[in-house]
């Protein structure tokens, strides 16, 4: 499963980040309000135990997921206070079992089985390339927390491939009917080359840097400071409500001052 190598160099790179910080600088703020740099480690900690027990134990996560159903506003926020509030060794440390663990187990089942997940339920690879892709998310939070500008890498395909197929969940999950036709979506990859998804000859188009679509929907950007076009009434509504994770929408991102990049 090529997405598991992918989803390792992705978690190697942010744990590159933190691993030499000092105690204090796990305090550090984030973008996301009221996360520190802990809280953002410590989310992804909680996430893939929850990914192990979705594939593991599907009776015991069909029982938390009624409880994340009922208490979402807080369930996610909780699962990370937890978390930070260990100390950052042993934080960094479970991390690291957690992740290692996770892939272990993925790349041993069978192919087509399906997992229940708080969104549409999961292949083995669909969910290493949801945690590839909420790594990515966070680990933006982290850089920007740590003023560090990353580069983007091909790895962002993953990315960009969940936006383009949540398409109509995005909608649902903000109340609106989902589009009758595909849309074309044009992406220029870090290297320069083209990613394309949908049919050519479809009228409603989403153009632009794939670095861009990526922030958008994980919602680290704000519509206003990236660089996307779209044509057609549909897929300009879609850049609005984009995202490329399961669950309720969440906050967006303040726009800068800056326009567009």
């Amino acid at each position: 499963m090529p997405v598991l190598a992918d989803l390792a160099a992705e978690s190697a790179g942010l744990d590159a980040m933190v691993a030499e910080l000092e105690p204090a600088g796990w305090g550090r703020t984030t973008p996301a309000a009221g996360w520190t740099i802990a809280h953002q480690i410590a989310h992804l900690a909680w996430t893939d135990r929850r990914a192990l027990m979705a594939v593991l134990d599907p009776d015991g996560f069909e029982r938390e997921a009624e409880v994340a159903a009922a208490h979402f506003d807080t369930y996610v926020d909780l699962g990370a206070r937890r978390g930070a509030d260990v100390a950052p060794g042993e934080l960094l440390a479970r991390w690291r079992a957690g992740r290692a663990r996770l892939a272990e187990v993925l790349a041993a089942q069978p192919h087509g089985v399906r997992f229940r997940w708080y969104g549409p339920p999961m292949s083995a690879g669909s969910m290493a390339t949801g945690r590839l892709m909420e790594t990515w998310a966070h680990g933006e939070d982290v850089a920007d927390a740590l003023g560090v500008r990353r580069e983007p890498t091909a790895r962002l395909r993953h990315v960009a491939r969940i936006g383009v197929r949540a398409r109509d969940f995005a909608f649902s999950v903000h109340g609106l009917p989902a589009p009758a036709e595909e849309f074309r979506v044009e992406l220029t990859a870090p290297d320069g080359s083209l990613w394309t998804f949908g049919p050519e000859q479809a009228t409603q188009r989403v153009t632009g840097p794939a670095l861009d679509f990526c922030l958008l929907a994980v919602r680290r950007r704000h519509r206003d400071d990236v660089d996307l076009r779209a044509e057609g009434p549909d897929a300009d509504a879609w850049l609005s409500v984009v995202q490329a994770f399961a669950g309720p929408p969440g906050s967006t991102r303040p726009p800068s001052r800056g326009a567009a990049r």
